[in-house]
């Protein structure tokens, strides 16, 4: 009798830790992980790269190196379609695999909410490709200024203030100074604008820790103009709506990071999905189809107290891939499995190497202590995707200033 086939299809957080947990469950089955790179790479640190105050090496690690080959088939491939009535997947260059189980923790794209222009006349931040794209960008303004003297070259719009936008700028202010002295353009000209269409900033914290963050950003020269719905992103322009007159906003650096969505693969396939995710039944499978798992950020779980979707982050996406992992050896042995059930541990935003805040365990952090708890969520993450070598070359222990 043959195997059960197990396909996994996304290696981020949650696709890589569903495999990890099989790995660890021994399971009799057959693995398939199916990722478009041959890297698995932390997102939660995409904003360092796009900044350049982190290559995009350090926070990236090759898939193969922390799979066990005698249990698990890497297939760098990119993922076009799902049969879900056929039990196929249809990848771009191999064609079709057929699987028993499936996993689909395929990850997110970038948001444009129909904005016209975003694509056209904007740089989003969604993966490394697009993170280096970011750096580029940001670098090759700033360093035109020295012949251009075109003030707008020195002019940077981040359209969005969630937890991505902020983190970026603190990157990048924190940054600046250098390439002032680099690229030989007056830091004193330098204009950051963050624009946000929401009257709150950094609402998932307290008013005063995110008035702290905040006003940490406006001491180092950010702007921020909220409560300002964009409208369309011309060529070096952002057109903004403030108290119903359209505005523009002048920079040859524009950084999309208003929010993402899930995959389009998923909508594609003809799953029931908003915005490319799927509201999943309480063992993360899909309705109807109770031997597909839907995790990470295609899928919603809902939060019972409130009725609406927990966020998707890296945490919660660790978890479930944990959970699907346990539940499909149980599921292999006929065993019974609990619902899911998520338990947040806090939440710490970086704004730049040394300061961070947060809530950890139900403790607000702020400062030095932040950026130390931002550090030690990070080298956690790699260990749970990685493993202790990844964390020895991949981890962030400067902790000292």
């Amino acid at each position: 009798m043959s195997q059960p086939k197990i396909v996994v299809l996304g290696a981020g957080y949650a696709g890589l830790k569903t495999v990890k947990q099989l790995q660890k469950k021994n399971v009799n089955a057959e693995i398939i992980l199916v990722n478009k790179n041959d890297y698995h790479y932390e997102s939660t640190q995409l904003h360092e790269v796009a900044a350049g105050t982190e290559p995009a090496g350090k926070i990236t690690f090759k898939v193969e190196d922390v799979l066990d080959k005698n249990k698990v088939t890497f297939i760098e491939d990119t993922v076009t379609l799902v049969k879900k009535d056929e039990k196929k997947v249809v990848l771009a260059k191999k064609g079709e695999i057929s699987y028993d189980y499936l996993v689909i923790a395929l990850g997110f794209e970038s948001e444009t909410f129909g904005i016209p222009g975003v694509n056209e006349f904007s740089k989003p931040l969604v993966d490394i490709k697009t993170a280096e794209s970011c750096r580029a960008y940001l670098d090759n303004n700033l360093a035109n200024y020295a012949k251009s003297k075109d003030e707008a070259d020195l002019s940077i719009a981040v359209c969005g203030a969630g937890f991505t936008s902020i983190e970026y700028l603190g990157e990048i202010t924190n940054r600046i100074p250098k390439l002032a002295e680099k690229l030989n353009f007056p830091k004193d000209k330098i204009k950051i604008t963050c624009i946000e269409a929401m009257p709150t900033l950094l609402p998932m914290f307290s008013e005063k820790l995110g008035t702290y963050g905040i006003d940490i950003l406006k001491k180092r020269g950010v702007n921020f103009i909220v409560g300002t719905p964009i409208k369309e992103i011309k060529e070096n322009t952002v057109v903004y709506e403030q108290d119903g007159e359209l505005k523009e906003l002048t920079a040859n650096t524009v950084i999309w990071t208003t929010g993402v969505r899930g995959s389009a693969v998923v909508g594609k396939s003809g799953f029931d999905e908003r915005r490319g995710r799927v509201v999943v039944q309480d063992d993360l499978t899909v309705a109807d189809y109770p031997e597909i798992f839907m995790i990470g950020d295609v899928s919603a779980v809902m939060d019972k107290e409130s009725n609406r979707p927990f966020p998707t982050t890296a945490q919660i996406a660790l978890q479930q891939g944990i959970y699907v992992g346990n539940a499909l050896a149980a599921k292999l042995s006929n065993q019974s499995i609990d619902a899911f059930t998520y338990k947040p541990l806090g939440t710490v935003a970086s704004i730049g190497n040394n300061v961070g805040l947060g809530n950890v365990m139900g403790k607000e952090v702020k400062g030095y202590i932040g950026s130390i708890m931002k550090k030690n969520i990070i080298n956690k993450s790699l260990v749970t995707t990685g493993g202790t070598k990844t964390l020895l070359k991949k981890g962030r222990f400067d902790y000292y200033h």
